[in-house]
């Protein structure tokens, strides 16, 4: 049980939450484990199964308090808030930046010069840490164009001018990546990114493990109060999450890519746990799937320390954090949106 940004986390499945006097209060086998005073904060996201009281639930609408329940993989479930308060500031002043151009240029300059960033250092890392197997002089004539990149993408003056610096930047990104499998060549390479379907084995888990990431970014937004739906820099679209793909952009190379590439290198993944259609489609299978499940939920469980915070919280926390900084950032309480940026 954690509090950060005024939101309290409850991480641990089987805490209980209750009303004691003015305080939360966490139950556990039966007795009391910690307190919190309610007057300190602005949502409670609940990560379990046993629940909260209605005394407490009641206690949160009137002193306008979000509860957020997830489940323990993170899906959102539902979120109850204060009747005076609610979203509904939060949701037009996201709406207004939205609609305008100028606007959600200036939300989502942050968020694609981190995306850059963070291959950077993917890259920087790959040239370190294994020198005999890449390409090390073009990891860093790359490495010094994508620093070059985000410091434009910082500047970009408008949408198109922003996305055509990212397409670019992943260009060059990707086309080093092959080079960071360094296991199984004959089985697992990358030659481009393919999506809609993947036509390799690497190229499948990245779509899988980014469809996952979404879901997070996804349920972390709503979480906060935001609408998910409705982004800066991708567009609203029917049915697509706009406002989570924008903000698991800057976590997709930290988040997925070194997950994926850890998983082959490793070897924890095998060739045998895919399955190739007659359309040249490359799948998980069930074996594969649950593997690279297993998987994410322990990476999420690993502790950092977030480079804005100066916090120690688990990896699957990240885009909660991220969601709540970008809500204030909207609110208009922090003057600018700080993205995640890992070294």
């Amino acid at each position: 049980m954690r509090k950060l940004l005024n939101t309290l986390f409850v991480t641990s499945e089987d805490i209980y939450l209750a009303l004691d006097h003015e305080n939360v209060a966490a139950w556990k086998d039966g007795k009391i484990i910690q307190k919190l005073p309610l007057l300190n904060l602005e949502n409670i996201l609940y990560f379990g199964y046993r629940g909260a009281s209605p005394a407490l639930l009641g206690a949160c609408v009137r002193n306008h308090i979000g509860f957020c329940f997830l489940d323990q993989n993170g899906r959102f479930l539902a979120r109850t808030c204060g009747l005076l308060r609610g979203n509904i500031l939060l949701h037009k002043a996201q709406y207004r930046v939205s609609e305008d151009e100028e606007k959600s240029c200036a939300a989502a300059r942050p968020m694609i010069a981190a995306k850059i960033f963070n291959a950077r250092t993917v890259i920087m890392r790959g040239a370190r840490d294994h020198s005999l197997s890449v390409d090390t002089e073009l990891f860093q004539a790359y490495a010094r164009d994508l620093k070059q990149a985000a410091r434009d993408a910082l500047n970009a003056e408008s949408l198109d001018e922003l996305r055509g610096i990212e397409g670019n930047a992943a260009q060059m990104y990707f086309s080093l990546f092959d080079q960071l499998i360094l296991t199984d060549k004959t089985h697992f390479f990358f030659h481009e990114r393919t999506k809609r379907p993947p036509l390799d084995r690497v190229n499948a888990m990245l779509s899988f493990a980014y469809t996952l990431l979404a879901h997070d970014c996804a349920a972390a937004l709503e979480a906060a109060g935001l609408d998910s739906y409705t982004g800066f820099l991708h567009r609203d679209r029917p049915g697509r999450n706009s406002l989570a793909l924008d903000l698991m952009e800057e976590l997709r190379s930290l988040y997925v890519d070194r997950f994926v590439l850890t998983l082959i290198n490793n070897r924890v993944i095998q060739a045998a746990q895919f399955r190739q259609m007659e359309d040249g489609a490359v799948w998980l299978n069930e074996n594969g799937r649950k593997v690279l499940l297993a998987k994410w939920q322990e990476r999420k469980r690993e502790i950092i320390t977030h480079p804005f915070l100066g916090e120690k919280i688990a990896w699957g926390l990240i885009p909660y954090v991220q969601a709540l900084l970008l809500a204030r950032y909207l609110r208009g309480d922090l003057d600018g949106y700080p993205p995640f940026l890992w070294k």
